[in-house]
Parts: C-alpha cells; structure tokens; sequence
C-alpha cells in the first residue's frame, strides 16, 4: 500500500471494490461464453423488455451465430427485426424480415415479416424533424411510401385473415393517397412549366391507378385544363362532364380561370 493510501484511507477501499468488479465481470463474460442458447435466448427477451434493444440485439446475434440450427435461433431470426425496427435500424430491419420470408416460407409468422416490412418503410417516408413542422410530403419522390405499400399489399394478398391485415388495410389506404398527391403534384408542375403532355400523363395515370384518392379530384382538373391548353376541345369537354357527373357540387362553383395557376 502507498502513503497516499494511508492518507486517503478510502481510496484502498474504492480500489478494492474495482478489481472485484472487474473480477465479477469477466466471469460473467465467461459465464455467457459458456451459456446455452435458452439461456442467451431468455437474456435477449430480458433486454427487450427492458427496452435495451442495443444488447437485444448483440444477444440474439451471438445466438444466431453460435446456434444456428437451435430452436431459440429460428425464434431470433423474427425478435431480430423488432429489435432492429426499435432501434432504428432500418436496413438490418429489412433484411432481417428479407432473410426471414425467403428463408421460412411456411413459417406461421411469415406474416409478421411481411408487415413489420411494410411498417418500417411506413416510419420511413419522414424524419422526425419533418414530423415535428409537418413538412409537406407530397412533393417528395414517395420511394419508401411504394415500397411500404406492395410490403402491406403482399400481407393482405396473402394472409388475407392475419391479425396484421386490417391494420395494413388501413395504412395502405394512407399510402395509396400519398401517392395520388404525388403525381397530382407533378401534374401541376408540369402545367406550371407549360409541359401540357406530361401534365396529362401524370393526371391520367393518377386517375387511373388510384381511383377514389382525394387528388383524383385535382388530377380530373388538370385534364380540363391541359385539353383547354392544347386546343382539343372535344376531349375537354368529355372531361368536363367526368368531372361533373363525380363531383357536382364542385362543379357548379368551379371558376373560370384554371384553378391551378392559383398553386404555388
């Protein structure tokens, strides 16, 4: 013991208390190299719920790479994508749920793959500062709000009566209409830049492929207004009538001048 110890007493004790913890951690180290995969397994379930997903995570690895073949590995393989969904780990998230449905196919929870796929697409569309000023997304290429629907779309095709489909349904009515405003928007830039082809191309393919969206509305508009443009009277005034046999009331109050120039 040095001098400094006998003046500072405490300082013996704290290093006393070090090297016994130091000691105790490195047998648990040992201990867990030792361990079985039920063991691991029940430590990984411990540390998911007490939402330490980090160390969930570096347990069920350890466990998939030490016990491949085990029965509480298979069962990782799905914990792993919660695990990294709640961590925020988007593309081990993925291709953990990729990994499990090409691998288990007949697993009776390859459906919770296929919508904790769809789901981590889904929180995927915005950042949290986005959601914090409500930024606008519609003018944003919707790639994530694709991928999350077909995710969603796959679920409900093919296990039409999980328990996930009614929650998918729900969502995917959210993301159709995401991507409704999305072409809706670029109809209207288009027409802003005079590009009256696209402008139609765009509206057309929005009506056609997400019949029932609210930018169906906007979309019709546009065709109004692109055939006006473009001097093809008699397809405008077919259009005219589409627009006033499915909205009426908007019909009647419509004004002359193209509502679209009024969008920024």
């Amino acid at each position: 013991m040095r001098l400094r110890d006998l003046v500072h007493p405490y300082g013996a004790v704290l290093i006393a208390v070090g090297i016994a913890m130091l000691s105790t951690g490195c047998r648990s180290h040992r201990d867990d190299s030792k361990s079985g995969p039920e063991v691991i397994y029940a430590k990984a379930q411990k540390s998911m719920k007490d939402s330490n997903y980090a160390e969930a995570i570096k347990q069920l690895e350890t466990l998939q790479s030490r016990f491949p073949f085990s029965e509480p590995a298979h069962q990782a393989q799905i914990d792993l994508i919660y695990a990294y969904y709640k961590n925020r780990e988007v593309e081990p998230a993925i291709d953990a749920a990729d990994t499990f449905i090409r691998e288990n196919p007949t697993n009776p929870r390859v459906d919770y793959a296929y919508y904790m796929k769809g789901l981590v697409y889904f929180e995927r569309q915005s950042n949290f500062m986005e959601r914090w000023f409500n930024a606008d997304l519609s003018k944003r290429p919707p790639l994530n709000t694709k991928k999350s629907f077909d995710a969603f779309d796959e679920l409900v095709k093919k296990y039409p009566h999980s328990e996930y489909a009614s929650d998918a349904r729900q969502r995917m009515i959210f993301l159709r209409n995401r991507l409704a405003d999305f072409e809706l928007h670029v109809a209207l830039y288009y027409m802003r830049r005079g590009a009256y082809v696209g402008a139609l191309n765009r509206a057309k393919f929005c009506i056609e492929n997400y019949d029932g969206a609210p930018a169906v509305q906007g979309a019709m508009t546009v065709l109004i207004d692109g055939y006006r443009k473009l001097k093809m009277t008699d397809l405008a005034a077919n259009a005219e009538r589409v627009y006033a046999d499915n909205y009426p009331q908007s019909a009647r109050n419509k004004q002359k001048k193209s509502w679209w120039r009024y969008i920024l």
